[in-house]
């Protein structure tokens, strides 16, 4: 019996986790395709955010009792702070992030989110005077750019509120930046998968509850298109692409992970214009490569 040499092996698992990481990335990036289609039938942010959570909670609170039955209980302290990262991370950023797609481009949305190693980096700088190189400077400067020529190409197409959508998007790229910053010692202790499941049940339950609290419970009664829609939200959108990247993480490392979703604005830029019929041009080409430009240069920093 012929045997596979190990470099062949490694090469293979290389390759599938980078193929696992992009289709992560394209999927969680098309939340905002979804988000866009739902909005066509009337449906308030408030509204398309429980469906989302609805639909996805029971498989985030499978994992997490499996979790919980296989895996020592975890300290107050520690349940606290994952109350505290899931009401930041997830349902505060979706939250901002959903409201804000009401009034900007799928394209542009993305790009804004796709700052958020970038604000890591600064939240870093301010609260834990981490030191910031010549080049990650250059990185940023060249990623707020990009965004910048797009949000200004979006203001001259002469689309309503867009600064109120940006502001609000940037408030969930900066929010979720934050549960990246503190989740760290965290996932050291509880484990990715353990607290990205209890997290994400945090933020369903606190969807859920926001929904009842602002909305009247003849509001679930929606199209069947919005049904459907919020049904791909939740499962092809939200999580499995968690799950996905995940799994990329465990085979080829965060920082190509990362680098893997980089692909995420570019897809976000084609499907708007395949989907949602949103124009593609050249400054909005330009805006996306100096993005993507920025953010690989920071992956590229050697920790």
């Amino acid at each position: 019996m012929t045997s596979i040499p190990l470099q062949s092996v490694d090469r293979k698992i290389y390759l599938s986790g980078l193929a696992i990481g992009i289709v992560g990335a394209i999927l969680f990036s098309a939340k905002a395709i979804v988000a866009k289609l739902i909005y066509r039938y009337d449906v308030d942010a408030v509204t398309l955010i429980m469906f989302r959570m609805l639909f996805a909670f029971p498989l985030f609170a499978a994992v997490a009792v499996w979790k919980a039955k296989t895996e020592l209980p975890l300290s107050r302290a520690d349940r606290i702070r994952i109350v505290f990262l899931g009401l930041i991370g997830y349902y505060l950023s979706s939250f901002l992030d959903f409201l804000g797609l009401q009034y900007i481009s799928a394209g542009l949305e993305r790009l804004i989110l796709f700052l958020t190693p970038s604000f890591v980096l600064l939240l870093s700088f301010f609260f834990y005077k981490r030191r910031i190189t010549m080049l990650e400077w250059g990185a940023l400067g060249l990623s707020y750019l990009g965004t910048v020529l797009v949000f200004l190409h979006d203001v001259r197409l002469g689309g309503t509120n867009i600064g109120l959508g940006s502001v609000l998007v940037l408030g969930a790229a900066i929010s979720y930046s934050l549960y990246l910053l503190l989740s760290g010692e965290l996932v050291s202790r509880v484990g990715a998968l353990r607290l990205v499941a209890y997290a994400m049940c945090v933020s369903c339950v606190a969807c859920i509850v926001q929904f009842f609290m602002l909305r009247p419970a003849s509001t679930l009664l929606q199209p069947a298109a919005v049904y459907g829609l919020s049904m791909i939200n939740a499962v092809l959108c939200t999580v499995l692409p968690v799950f996905l990247t995940m799994i990329a993480v465990a085979r080829i490392g965060a920082a190509t992970s990362a680098q893997a979703g980089m692909v995420g604005p570019v897809s976000t830029l084609f499907l708007g214009a395949l989907i949602l019929q949103e124009p593609i041009t050249g400054i909005q080409l330009t805006g996306t490569t100096l993005v993507l430009t920025g953010i690989y240069l920071i992956s590229k920093k050697k920790v």
